[in-house]
């Protein structure tokens, strides 16, 4: 059986050698994105790239009318989604809506870990989301940053599938991940040209020491999602900064608070 420091060093290069790609986003998405931050681009300019992925237009306009989004009057095409939502909405929900692609597999026991860490990444975002709120972070890159915190994951059980006594011994898989994951995470996202506050979201997501400053950023939100999926936390995340930051205790259950299952279960249908 491979160990962890012999995996750790034939994955990096392999990483150098491009011999395991590292994820992209599609380029729709990224033209997107730097053409918003730019601020160079008229809201036709933005309909017109986003309308060359027929797929993500069908989606972002789903969304745009879905109970998240919706005015008085539907959103009938994609000027109009951009015109209403705004230029910086629809590229964070274009990214978001394009990350679904990322998680494609190669095998069926890869397939069905990768489906598992989507769902949970999905289940974090709307969690991640409807926690921004409360302390007056962007709810849109809060989404973001919780389907991009395990995305580590992706080329590490890539190159596991390579081996096959490793793909059958889950518990040491889960180590692997566990410990790669924040470094390859962290790469990703700066290959990615990725704002600092949100590639420290994979680098610390897994931290509870993590303390980034006095108020609550995307990593303390990903974090406190991220264990309200799990439960049976672990003692070391009771004392977590995360949770003073957002002004809650760790026995608090956040879907219970009034209108959060609602958005929780909103995202969820628009993302899974």
């Amino acid at each position: 059986m491979i160990t962890q420091e012999e995996f750790s060093s034939q994955l990096r290069t392999a990483i150098e050698q491009n011999r395991i790609t590292l994820p992209t986003l599609p380029e729709v998405a990224l033209r997107i994105r730097d053409a918003v931050e730019q601020d160079s681009s008229t809201a036709q300019q933005i309909a017109d790239m986003v309308a060359t992925d027929a797929a993500l237009s069908a989606r972002l306009l789903q969304v745009a009318n879905s109970p998240l989004y919706r005015g008085r009057v539907p959103i009938e095409n994609i000027q109009m989604a951009v015109t209403r939502l705004g230029q910086k909405l629809v590229r964070s929900l274009v990214v978001s809506l394009a990350m679904r692609q990322i998680f494609q597999a190669t095998s069926d026991t890869l397939d069905t870990r990768l489906r598992a860490i989507w769902e949970e990444s999905v289940q974090v975002a709307a969690i991640s989301r409807a926690l921004a709120q409360t302390v007056g972070l962007n709810r849109e890159q809060a989404m973001l940053a919780g389907l991009i915190h395990n995305l580590g994951s992706l080329p590490i059980l890539t190159m596991a599938d390579s081996f096959p006594e490793l793909m059958a011994d889950p518990k040491k898989l889960d180590l692997f991940v566990e410990h790669l994951s924040p470094e390859i995470g962290k790469l990703i996202l700066e290959t990615w040209g990725f704002s600092e506050n949100l590639i420290k979201v994979p680098e610390n997501y897994l931290n509870p020491n993590y303390d980034g400053g006095p108020a609550a950023d995307y990593v303390d939100i990903v974090q406190v999602a991220r264990l309200q999926i799990l439960g049976n936390m672990d003692p070391a995340w009771m004392m977590a900064p995360a949770f003073r930051k957002l002004g809650l205790e760790p026995e608090v259950e956040v879907i219970e608070i009034e209108g959060v299952a609602e958005d929780v279960d909103e995202v969820r249908q628009i993302l899974l």
